[in-house]
């Protein structure tokens, strides 16, 4: 199964995703990659991406390093798409939107061609890739984050969850959880997200686990959540100590 992180914090976030990478190795996988907002012009997004071991990722970071506050990290287990580097997460549209996906799109194949003849050009072979597109798509018709995200996960068919980077958002990332599970973990300071609450452990005992259509905007200080007409819902927060994190570990994973 791929794995999902996400950071926004008061501080450099690249350590914390990384470690939350090692930690859903047991998932199984066959690349990885990072995208961080980097608040340059010229490249808003900075994104590393490798074929094989979050190590081989790690090891690149430090030629390359991607400090930011704020950033999105995924394992990818190839369903469509060859396994190698051009198909690893994060995948990026218009220089703008970063976005990580677990699940399958069904109907990514209308969308693609829809998208095709609309201009937008591919870069691989994956389902996800359309997701990037349609928000960019919607963003170019009214340029509000979370009213493109719902208009496009209503035109997606299929499981899935997503982490969303906007550069021209700074300070916020969207989530989304449709059928593949996405957990929020609150801190002092920061905001995370995973796949699996085991990713989150170090920085977090307190965790919100989304629902089927929920819509997450984290920032540094606040979790606002919506359903997918974008009307504000709750969702119960449930606390572990670190002490007995692993004694409870089942309990909190859904």
């Amino acid at each position: 199964m791929c794995g999902i992180v996400a950071a926004i914090a008061s501080s450099d976030v690249s350590n914390i995703l990384i470690d939350g990478l090692f930690r859903l190795e047991y998932r199984g996988y066959d690349s990885a990659g990072i995208a961080v907002f980097s608040g340059d012009t010229d490249r808003p997004i900075q994104r590393i991406r490798c074929l094989g071991k979050v190590a081989k990722l790690q090891e690149l970071l430090v030629s390359s390093p991607c400090h930011s506050n704020m950033g999105i990290a995924h394992t990818r287990w190839a369903t469509h798409g060859a396994p190698d580097e051009v198909n690893a997460h994060p995948h990026i549209s218009d220089n703008r939107i970063a976005i990580v996906h677990n699940g399958i799109i069904e109907n990514y194949e209308t969308l693609k061609k829809e998208q095709q003849a609309a201009g937008f050009i591919f870069n691989s072979e994956t389902d996800s890739e359309v997701i990037a597109h349609q928000i960019i798509f919607y963003l170019r018709q009214n340029d509000d984050l979370l009213d493109a995200i719902s208009k496009t996960i209503n035109d997606l068919e299929g499981a899935y969850s997503l982490a969303v980077l906007d550069a021209h958002n700074p300070q916020h990332i969207v989530l989304v959880r449709e059928g593949s599970p996405l957990v929020i973990g609150i801190a002092t300071d920061a905001n995370y997200a995973a796949s699996d609450i085991q990713a989150l452990a170090p920085v977090s005992q307190t965790f919100i686990h989304l629902e089927n259509g929920d819509i997450a905007e984290i920032s540094q200080d606040k979790v606002a959540i919506f359903n997918n007409h974008l009307q504000a819902v709750t969702r119960p927060h449930h606390s572990i100590s670190a002490q007995s994190y692993n004694n409870e570990l089942g309990e909190y994973q859904h």
